[in-house]
């Protein structure tokens, strides 16, 4: 059976796969043999980055593929937040955006999304559609 990804890792650097959190102790490399659910420790937000509205739109997604086991409460976070910001954006390219980042998540395709969000990421800090403050009071 042929790999269908392929990572490396550097000591110390984490992977989420499905819920569980690995590490390597020396640089190594590993390969995903079946679908599985990840996230590098590079792609991963911190909650302090989550500054912008769009990046708590990605910390929010990247929690339904790092805790599987609260993504019910979860979920709720995301709708309202999405719905919070679909009805603030008022640039139709990233309302057409935020709308495929919900068809993604509803897919259980929380990988896509969450690319699709960080390619929001500058044209959020270029032109912000949505102010931090107007989104936090909405929700």
């Amino acid at each position: 059976m042929k790999a269908k990804m392929h990572f490396s890792l550097k000591a110390g650097e984490r992977i989420f796969i499905n819920g569980a959190v690995l590490t390597a102790n020396q640089k190594v490399t590993l390969s995903l043999l079946n679908d599985a659910r990840f996230l590098l420790e590079s792609h991963v937000l911190q909650v302090a980055q989550a500054t912008t509205p769009m990046r708590q739109l990605y910390f929010v997604v990247q929690a339904l593929l790092i805790d599987p086991a609260s993504a019910g409460e979860t979920i709720e976070v995301f709708r309202k937040l999405h719905s919070v910001l679909l009805t603030l954006c008022e640039d139709e390219d990233i309302r057409d955006a935020l709308n495929t980042v919900k068809e993604q998540v509803e897919a259980d395709r929380t990988f896509d999304a969450l690319k699709i969000i960080r390619g929001l990421f500058e044209v959020e800090t270029a032109a912000p559609a949505v102010s931090a403050d107007a989104a936090h009071q909405a929700a």
